[in-house]
Protein backbone atom coordinates (compact mmCIF):
# COMPACT_ATOMS: atom_id res chain seq x y z
CA UNK A 1 0.00 0.00 0.00
CA UNK A 2 2.59 2.47 1.19
CA UNK A 3 6.16 2.90 -1.11
CA UNK A 4 8.12 2.70 2.17
CA UNK A 5 10.02 -0.47 2.08
CA UNK A 6 8.26 -2.65 5.29
CA UNK A 7 6.76 -6.10 6.04
CA UNK A 8 3.31 -7.31 4.68
CA UNK A 9 0.94 -9.21 5.64
CA UNK A 10 1.65 -13.39 5.54
CA UNK A 11 -1.16 -15.46 6.58
CA UNK A 12 -0.50 -18.41 8.88
CA UNK A 13 -3.41 -20.70 8.75
CA UNK A 14 -4.86 -22.39 6.15
CA UNK A 15 -8.25 -20.48 6.32
CA UNK A 16 -6.39 -16.90 6.34
CA UNK A 17 -4.45 -17.76 3.51
CA UNK A 18 -8.26 -19.00 1.77
CA UNK A 19 -9.35 -15.52 2.54
CA UNK A 20 -6.47 -14.39 1.36
CA UNK A 21 -6.11 -15.27 -2.09
CA UNK A 22 -9.96 -14.70 -2.32
CA UNK A 23 -10.17 -11.23 -0.55
CA UNK A 24 -7.34 -9.82 0.93
CA UNK A 25 -9.78 -7.57 3.57
CA UNK A 26 -7.21 -8.89 6.22
CA UNK A 27 -4.03 -8.31 4.74
CA UNK A 28 -5.55 -4.70 3.91
CA UNK A 29 -6.25 -3.63 7.54
CA UNK A 30 -2.58 -5.14 8.62
CA UNK A 31 -1.37 -2.91 5.67
CA UNK A 32 -3.11 -0.06 7.34
CA UNK A 33 -2.53 -0.17 10.84
CA UNK A 34 1.46 -1.17 10.73
CA UNK A 35 2.05 1.22 7.81
CA UNK A 36 5.66 2.89 8.39
CA UNK A 37 5.22 6.40 9.76
CA UNK A 38 7.97 8.92 10.47
CA UNK A 39 8.84 8.47 13.75
CA UNK A 40 9.31 12.51 14.34
CA UNK A 41 5.73 13.38 14.42
CA UNK A 42 4.42 15.91 16.57
CA UNK A 43 1.15 16.71 18.48
CA UNK A 44 -0.61 18.60 15.41
CA UNK A 45 -0.48 15.26 13.64
CA UNK A 46 -3.49 14.23 16.23
CA UNK A 47 -6.34 15.67 14.08
CA UNK A 48 -6.98 12.51 11.80
CA UNK A 49 -8.35 10.44 14.43
CA UNK A 50 -10.55 13.58 15.82
CA UNK A 51 -11.39 13.92 12.55
CA UNK A 52 -12.19 10.15 12.34
CA UNK A 53 -14.07 10.30 15.31
CA UNK A 54 -15.99 13.03 14.57
CA UNK A 55 -17.06 11.63 10.98
CA UNK A 56 -18.00 8.54 12.76
CA UNK A 57 -19.81 10.00 15.65
CA UNK A 58 -22.04 12.54 13.06
CA UNK A 59 -23.25 9.98 11.18
CA UNK A 60 -24.39 7.52 14.09
CA UNK A 61 -26.30 10.65 15.47
CA UNK A 62 -27.85 11.32 12.51
CA UNK A 63 -29.06 8.15 11.90
CA UNK A 64 -30.61 8.27 14.93
CA UNK A 65 -32.02 11.81 14.81
CA UNK A 66 -33.39 11.32 11.33
CA UNK A 67 -35.31 8.39 12.65
CA UNK A 68 -37.55 11.33 14.88
CA UNK A 69 -37.41 13.93 12.69
CA UNK A 70 -40.36 15.33 9.88
CA UNK A 71 -38.72 17.22 7.11
CA UNK A 72 -42.05 18.81 7.36
CA UNK A 73 -42.34 22.93 7.55
CA UNK A 74 -45.18 22.53 9.30
CA UNK A 75 -44.00 19.82 12.06
CA UNK A 76 -40.17 20.29 11.44
CA UNK A 77 -39.52 22.72 14.67
CA UNK A 78 -42.41 20.68 16.25
CA UNK A 79 -39.96 17.48 15.80
CA UNK A 80 -36.72 18.58 16.70
CA UNK A 81 -38.59 19.84 20.54
CA UNK A 82 -40.25 16.22 19.98
CA UNK A 83 -36.73 14.60 20.19
CA UNK A 84 -35.35 16.83 23.03
CA UNK A 85 -38.00 16.57 25.47
CA UNK A 86 -39.53 13.26 24.51
CA UNK A 87 -37.56 10.31 23.02
CA UNK A 88 -35.41 8.65 25.58
CA UNK A 89 -32.00 10.69 25.67
CA UNK A 90 -32.94 12.75 22.87
CA UNK A 91 -31.47 15.77 24.47
CA UNK A 92 -28.18 13.95 24.90
CA UNK A 93 -28.07 12.94 20.85
CA UNK A 94 -29.01 16.23 19.79
CA UNK A 95 -26.45 18.17 21.36
CA UNK A 96 -23.59 15.38 20.59
CA UNK A 97 -24.64 15.92 16.87
CA UNK A 98 -24.82 20.04 17.30
CA UNK A 99 -21.36 20.26 18.82
CA UNK A 100 -19.88 17.62 17.18
CA UNK A 101 -20.66 19.89 13.99
CA UNK A 102 -18.43 22.36 15.79
CA UNK A 103 -15.55 19.83 16.98
CA UNK A 104 -15.52 18.78 13.50
CA UNK A 105 -14.93 22.02 12.26
CA UNK A 106 -12.23 22.82 14.67
CA UNK A 107 -10.09 19.83 13.71
CA UNK A 108 -10.41 19.92 10.70
CA UNK A 109 -9.48 24.15 10.21
CA UNK A 110 -6.51 22.78 12.54
CA UNK A 111 -5.86 19.50 10.14
CA UNK A 112 -5.65 22.59 7.08
CA UNK A 113 -3.31 25.02 8.65
CA UNK A 114 -1.19 22.48 9.39
CA UNK A 115 -1.01 20.94 6.27
CA UNK A 116 0.14 24.67 5.08
CA UNK A 117 2.27 25.48 7.59
CA UNK A 118 4.50 22.22 6.78
CA UNK A 119 3.98 21.71 3.19
CA UNK A 120 1.76 19.12 3.33
CA UNK A 121 0.23 19.83 -0.08
CA UNK A 122 3.67 19.74 -1.96
CA UNK A 123 4.46 17.15 -4.03
CA UNK A 124 4.02 14.33 -3.79
CA UNK A 125 0.87 14.60 -2.41
CA UNK A 126 -1.19 17.49 -4.37
CA UNK A 127 -3.97 14.73 -4.84
CA UNK A 128 -4.25 14.18 -1.10
CA UNK A 129 -4.58 17.93 -0.46
CA UNK A 130 -6.75 18.25 -3.41
CA UNK A 131 -9.37 15.57 -1.80
CA UNK A 132 -9.13 17.02 1.77
CA UNK A 133 -10.44 20.23 0.14
CA UNK A 134 -12.87 18.59 -1.56
CA UNK A 135 -13.84 16.68 1.77
CA UNK A 136 -13.66 19.96 3.18
CA UNK A 137 -16.20 21.70 1.01
CA UNK A 138 -18.48 18.81 1.05
CA UNK A 139 -18.36 19.19 4.72
CA UNK A 140 -19.59 23.19 4.61
CA UNK A 141 -22.78 22.15 2.43
CA UNK A 142 -23.50 19.24 4.76
CA UNK A 143 -23.30 21.57 7.82
CA UNK A 144 -25.00 23.91 6.13
CA UNK A 145 -28.11 21.90 5.06
CA UNK A 146 -27.45 20.66 8.90
CA UNK A 147 -28.36 24.00 9.68
CA UNK A 148 -31.47 24.82 8.02
CA UNK A 149 -33.29 21.48 9.25
CA UNK A 150 -34.59 22.90 12.94
CA UNK A 151 -36.24 25.43 11.36
CA UNK A 152 -35.48 28.20 13.49
CA UNK A 153 -35.43 31.45 12.42
CA UNK A 154 -32.03 31.85 11.57
CA UNK A 155 -32.17 28.23 9.92
CA UNK A 156 -35.23 29.79 7.35
CA UNK A 157 -33.06 33.59 6.78
CA UNK A 158 -29.73 31.93 6.82
CA UNK A 159 -31.19 29.43 4.00
CA UNK A 160 -32.91 32.29 2.53
CA UNK A 161 -29.69 34.53 2.14
CA UNK A 162 -27.04 31.60 1.24
CA UNK A 163 -29.32 29.91 -1.69
CA UNK A 164 -30.06 33.69 -2.98
CA UNK A 165 -26.30 34.15 -4.13
CA UNK A 166 -26.68 31.38 -6.47
CA UNK A 167 -29.54 33.91 -7.85
CA UNK A 168 -26.73 36.63 -8.46
CA UNK A 169 -24.54 33.73 -11.14
CA UNK A 170 -25.69 35.54 -14.38
CA UNK A 171 -27.84 34.46 -17.00
CA UNK A 172 -28.33 31.30 -14.90
CA UNK A 173 -28.55 32.08 -11.55
CA UNK A 174 -32.35 32.08 -10.99
CA UNK A 175 -32.68 28.66 -12.45
CA UNK A 176 -29.98 27.46 -10.41
CA UNK A 177 -31.83 29.25 -7.29
CA UNK A 178 -35.09 27.78 -8.06
CA UNK A 179 -33.34 24.22 -8.34
CA UNK A 180 -31.92 23.97 -5.26
CA UNK A 181 -35.15 25.57 -3.53
CA UNK A 182 -37.84 23.41 -5.12
CA UNK A 183 -39.99 26.50 -6.04
CA UNK A 184 -39.74 30.13 -6.14
CA UNK A 185 -38.67 30.10 -2.37
CA UNK A 186 -37.70 28.68 0.86
CA UNK A 187 -40.14 26.25 1.71
CA UNK A 188 -41.52 22.71 2.15
CA UNK A 189 -39.54 21.33 -0.89
CA UNK A 190 -36.22 22.99 0.25
CA UNK A 191 -36.54 21.70 3.54
CA UNK A 192 -37.04 18.06 2.10
CA UNK A 193 -34.20 18.64 -0.64
CA UNK A 194 -31.69 19.81 2.34
CA UNK A 195 -32.72 16.89 4.93
CA UNK A 196 -31.78 13.95 1.94
CA UNK A 197 -28.79 15.86 1.19
CA UNK A 198 -27.62 15.55 4.43
CA UNK A 199 -28.18 12.45 5.63
CA UNK A 200 -26.78 11.27 2.06
CA UNK A 201 -23.45 13.41 2.15
CA UNK A 202 -21.60 12.28 5.20
CA UNK A 203 -21.75 8.80 3.98
CA UNK A 204 -19.99 10.35 0.27
CA UNK A 205 -17.73 12.37 2.49
CA UNK A 206 -17.05 9.05 4.34
CA UNK A 207 -16.13 7.51 0.98
CA UNK A 208 -13.71 10.66 0.10
CA UNK A 209 -11.87 10.01 3.69
CA UNK A 210 -10.95 6.27 2.08
CA UNK A 211 -9.62 7.76 -0.94
CA UNK A 212 -7.62 10.72 1.44
CA UNK A 213 -6.17 7.94 3.48
CA UNK A 214 -5.38 5.67 0.93
CA UNK A 215 -3.78 8.49 -1.17
CA UNK A 216 -1.94 9.43 1.67
CA UNK A 217 -0.51 5.98 2.58
CA UNK A 218 0.50 5.45 -0.88
CA UNK A 219 3.14 8.83 -0.81
CA UNK A 220 3.60 8.24 2.85
CA UNK A 221 2.89 10.67 5.61
CA UNK A 222 4.36 14.58 5.89
CA UNK A 223 6.32 14.91 8.88
CA UNK A 224 7.33 17.89 10.89
CA UNK A 225 10.97 18.54 8.95
CA UNK A 226 9.42 17.43 5.18
CA UNK A 227 11.87 15.08 4.64
CA UNK A 228 11.31 12.46 3.31
CA UNK A 229 11.33 8.69 4.50
CA UNK A 230 14.32 6.83 3.13
CA UNK A 231 12.95 4.15 0.61
CA UNK A 232 16.75 2.59 -0.70
CA UNK A 233 15.91 -0.38 1.50
CA UNK A 234 13.61 -2.03 4.65
CA UNK A 235 16.52 -1.06 7.33
CA UNK A 236 17.29 2.29 6.02
CA UNK A 237 13.41 3.51 6.22
CA UNK A 238 13.19 1.77 9.82
CA UNK A 239 15.42 3.97 10.94
CA UNK A 240 13.27 6.93 10.22
CA UNK A 241 10.06 5.58 11.10
CA UNK A 242 7.79 3.08 13.69
CA UNK A 243 5.09 1.46 13.22
CA UNK A 244 1.73 3.38 13.21
CA UNK A 245 0.48 0.23 15.51
CA UNK A 246 1.32 0.67 18.48
CA UNK A 247 3.12 3.52 18.80
CA UNK A 248 1.03 6.54 17.08
CA UNK A 249 -2.14 5.11 17.54
CA UNK A 250 -2.04 5.41 21.83
CA UNK A 251 -0.72 8.72 20.97
CA UNK A 252 -3.84 9.84 19.07
CA UNK A 253 -6.03 7.90 21.35
CA UNK A 254 -4.10 9.39 24.59
CA UNK A 255 -5.04 12.95 22.60
CA UNK A 256 -8.53 11.84 21.64
CA UNK A 257 -9.89 11.55 25.06
CA UNK A 258 -8.38 14.71 26.21
CA UNK A 259 -9.81 16.40 23.69
CA UNK A 260 -13.06 14.41 24.46
CA UNK A 261 -13.42 15.47 28.16
CA UNK A 262 -13.28 18.96 26.75
CA UNK A 263 -16.18 17.79 24.30
CA UNK A 264 -18.11 16.33 26.68
CA UNK A 265 -18.13 19.15 29.30
CA UNK A 266 -19.42 21.35 26.79
CA UNK A 267 -22.39 19.18 25.69
CA UNK A 268 -23.20 18.41 29.52
CA UNK A 269 -22.50 22.06 30.66
CA UNK A 270 -23.33 24.54 28.09
CA UNK A 271 -24.35 22.98 24.93
CA UNK A 272 -26.20 25.88 23.26
CA UNK A 273 -23.32 28.23 24.21
CA UNK A 274 -22.51 27.95 20.13
CA UNK A 275 -25.74 28.25 19.30
CA UNK A 276 -27.70 31.08 18.04
CA UNK A 277 -31.05 32.19 20.61
CA UNK A 278 -33.03 33.53 17.33
CA UNK A 279 -32.97 29.31 16.49
CA UNK A 280 -35.19 28.54 19.24
CA UNK A 281 -37.58 30.51 17.76
CA UNK A 282 -39.86 28.77 14.93
CA UNK A 283 -39.19 29.91 11.46
CA UNK A 284 -41.68 32.98 10.61
CA UNK A 285 -41.36 34.17 6.35
CA UNK A 286 -42.57 37.56 7.93
CA UNK A 287 -40.37 38.62 10.43
CA UNK A 288 -36.58 38.98 9.23
CA UNK A 289 -34.21 38.64 12.27
CA UNK A 290 -31.87 42.38 12.89
CA UNK A 291 -28.68 40.33 12.35
CA UNK A 292 -28.28 37.13 10.21
CA UNK A 293 -25.26 35.25 11.52
CA UNK A 294 -24.47 31.35 9.97
CA UNK A 295 -22.33 28.96 12.28
CA UNK A 296 -19.13 30.24 13.41
CA UNK A 297 -17.47 28.25 10.86
CA UNK A 298 -18.56 29.60 8.32
CA UNK A 299 -17.96 33.19 9.60
CA UNK A 300 -14.29 33.80 8.03
CA UNK A 301 -15.97 32.99 4.79
CA UNK A 302 -19.22 34.88 5.46
CA UNK A 303 -17.21 37.99 6.15
CA UNK A 304 -14.98 37.78 2.78
CA UNK A 305 -18.61 37.72 1.17
CA UNK A 306 -20.11 40.51 2.96
CA UNK A 307 -16.76 42.76 2.21
CA UNK A 308 -16.95 43.57 -1.69
CA UNK A 309 -19.50 46.13 -1.86
CA UNK A 310 -20.53 48.49 -4.59
CA UNK A 311 -18.61 51.16 -3.08
CA UNK A 312 -15.22 49.01 -2.97
CA UNK A 313 -12.27 50.02 -6.21
CA UNK A 314 -11.91 46.38 -7.19
CA UNK A 315 -15.97 45.65 -7.10
CA UNK A 316 -16.43 48.77 -8.80
CA UNK A 317 -13.67 48.17 -11.85
CA UNK A 318 -14.97 44.52 -12.45
CA UNK A 319 -18.22 45.79 -12.86
CA UNK A 320 -17.32 48.72 -15.56
CA UNK A 321 -15.07 46.08 -17.20
CA UNK A 322 -17.84 43.09 -17.82
CA UNK A 323 -20.62 45.67 -18.83
CA UNK A 324 -22.56 45.45 -15.30
CA UNK A 325 -22.29 41.03 -15.63
CA UNK A 326 -20.34 41.26 -12.09
CA UNK A 327 -21.97 43.22 -9.82
CA UNK A 328 -21.06 43.41 -5.85
CA UNK A 329 -23.34 40.68 -4.88
CA UNK A 330 -22.18 38.43 -7.75
CA UNK A 331 -17.92 39.57 -7.06
CA UNK A 332 -18.98 38.60 -3.21
CA UNK A 333 -19.79 35.21 -3.80
CA UNK A 334 -16.84 34.86 -6.08
CA UNK A 335 -14.30 36.16 -3.33
CA UNK A 336 -16.02 33.61 -0.95
CA UNK A 337 -15.85 30.76 -3.39
CA UNK A 338 -12.15 32.00 -5.01
CA UNK A 339 -10.76 32.34 -1.09
CA UNK A 340 -11.06 28.34 -0.46
CA UNK A 341 -10.07 27.85 -4.41
CA UNK A 342 -6.38 29.91 -3.42
CA UNK A 343 -6.11 27.81 -0.72
CA UNK A 344 -7.17 24.61 -2.76
CA UNK A 345 -4.26 25.68 -5.80
CA UNK A 346 -1.51 26.02 -2.59
CA UNK A 347 0.84 23.33 -4.25
CA UNK A 348 1.25 25.43 -7.49
CA UNK A 349 1.42 28.36 -5.41
CA UNK A 350 4.36 27.81 -3.76
CA UNK A 351 7.40 27.57 -5.61
CA UNK A 352 9.60 26.88 -2.62
CA UNK A 353 11.65 24.17 -3.18
CA UNK A 354 11.54 23.93 0.62
CA UNK A 355 8.37 21.89 2.14
CA UNK A 356 8.49 22.78 5.73
CA UNK A 357 7.75 26.51 7.18
CA UNK A 358 9.86 25.07 10.48
CA UNK A 359 13.17 26.04 8.20
CA UNK A 360 11.61 29.53 6.45
CA UNK A 361 12.02 32.22 8.70
CA UNK A 362 10.23 34.51 6.23
CA UNK A 363 7.05 32.08 5.68
CA UNK A 364 6.85 32.06 9.37
CA UNK A 365 5.79 35.21 10.20
CA UNK A 366 3.23 36.32 7.22
CA UNK A 367 1.81 32.49 7.92
CA UNK A 368 1.69 33.37 10.87
CA UNK A 369 -0.37 36.71 10.32
CA UNK A 370 -2.27 34.31 7.94
CA UNK A 371 -3.39 33.05 10.97
CA UNK A 372 -4.42 35.94 13.02
CA UNK A 373 -6.28 37.19 9.63
CA UNK A 374 -8.36 33.67 9.72
CA UNK A 375 -9.33 35.04 13.74
CA UNK A 376 -10.00 38.00 12.90
CA UNK A 377 -12.56 37.35 9.94
CA UNK A 378 -14.17 35.24 11.87
CA UNK A 379 -14.78 37.76 14.23
CA UNK A 380 -15.96 40.39 12.20
CA UNK A 381 -18.06 37.90 10.12
CA UNK A 382 -19.89 37.48 13.38
CA UNK A 383 -20.78 41.70 13.82
CA UNK A 384 -23.14 43.41 11.80
CA UNK A 385 -22.26 44.73 7.92
CA UNK A 386 -21.61 48.03 9.08
CA UNK A 387 -17.83 50.18 10.07
CA UNK A 388 -15.57 49.30 11.06
CA UNK A 389 -16.38 45.93 10.74
CA UNK A 390 -16.63 46.17 6.84
CA UNK A 391 -13.56 47.73 6.59
CA UNK A 392 -12.01 45.28 9.10
CA UNK A 393 -13.31 42.27 6.80
CA UNK A 394 -12.44 44.00 3.48
CA UNK A 395 -8.76 44.19 4.59
CA UNK A 396 -8.66 41.11 6.24
CA UNK A 397 -9.93 39.77 2.79
CA UNK A 398 -7.34 41.68 0.51
CA UNK A 399 -4.68 39.99 2.69
CA UNK A 400 -6.18 36.30 2.30
CA UNK A 401 -5.47 36.56 -1.46
CA UNK A 402 -2.78 38.71 -1.45
CA UNK A 403 -0.77 35.36 0.64
CA UNK A 404 -1.77 33.12 -1.21
CA UNK A 405 -1.71 34.79 -4.90
CA UNK A 406 1.57 37.13 -4.41
CA UNK A 407 3.29 36.46 -1.12
CA UNK A 408 3.34 32.44 -1.43
CA UNK A 409 5.22 32.66 -4.93
CA UNK A 410 7.45 35.22 -4.64
CA UNK A 411 8.82 34.08 -0.90
CA UNK A 412 9.77 31.08 -2.81
CA UNK A 413 12.10 33.59 -5.21
CA UNK A 414 13.18 35.87 -2.21
CA UNK A 415 13.58 33.60 0.98
CA UNK A 416 16.68 31.90 2.30
CA UNK A 417 16.06 28.79 4.03
CA UNK A 418 17.65 27.39 6.88
CA UNK A 419 19.75 24.39 6.96
CA UNK A 420 17.11 21.41 6.77
CA UNK A 421 18.42 17.57 8.69
CA UNK A 422 20.09 15.27 5.85
CA UNK A 423 17.16 12.59 7.73
CA UNK A 424 13.96 12.22 9.94
CA UNK A 425 16.21 9.92 11.84
CA UNK A 426 18.71 13.57 12.34
CA UNK A 427 15.44 15.41 13.28
CA UNK A 428 14.61 12.51 15.70
CA UNK A 429 17.90 12.75 17.47
CA UNK A 430 18.78 16.24 17.59
CA UNK A 431 14.76 16.46 19.41
CA UNK A 432 15.83 13.68 21.75
CA UNK A 433 18.90 15.61 22.89
CA UNK A 434 17.47 19.20 23.03
CA UNK A 435 14.72 17.64 25.56
CA UNK A 436 17.52 15.60 27.79
CA UNK A 437 16.15 11.69 26.17
CA UNK A 438 18.31 9.47 24.51
CA UNK A 439 19.71 10.40 21.03
CA UNK A 440 19.31 7.07 19.16
CA UNK A 441 16.09 4.90 19.19
CA UNK A 442 15.96 0.93 18.82
CA UNK A 443 13.95 0.18 15.65
CA UNK A 444 11.20 -2.80 16.18
CA UNK A 445 13.55 -5.04 14.00
CA UNK A 446 16.74 -4.77 16.30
Amino acid sequence: MSGIPHDHYEPASGGAKWLHKRLPIVGLLYDTIMIPTPKNLNWMWIWGIVLTFCLVLQIVTGIVLAMHYTPHVDLAFASIEHIMRNVNGGHFIRYLHMNGASLFFFAVYLHIFRGLYYGSYKPPREITWIIGMLIYLLMMGTAFMGYVLPWGQMSFWGATVITGLFGAIPFVGDAIQTWLLGGPAVDNATLNRFFSLHYLLPFVIAALVVVHIWAFHTTGNNNPTGVEVRRGSKAEAEKDTVPFWPYFVLKDLFALALILVVFFAIVGFMPNYLGHPDNYIEANPLVTPSHIVPEWYFLPFYAILRAFTSDVWVVMAANWITGGIIDAKFFGVLAMFGAIIVMALAPWLDTSGVRSGRYRPMFKWWFALLVVDFIVLMWAGAMPAEPPYSTISLIGSAYWFVYFLVILPLLGVIEKPLPQPETIEEDFAAHKTATGGTETVVSPAE
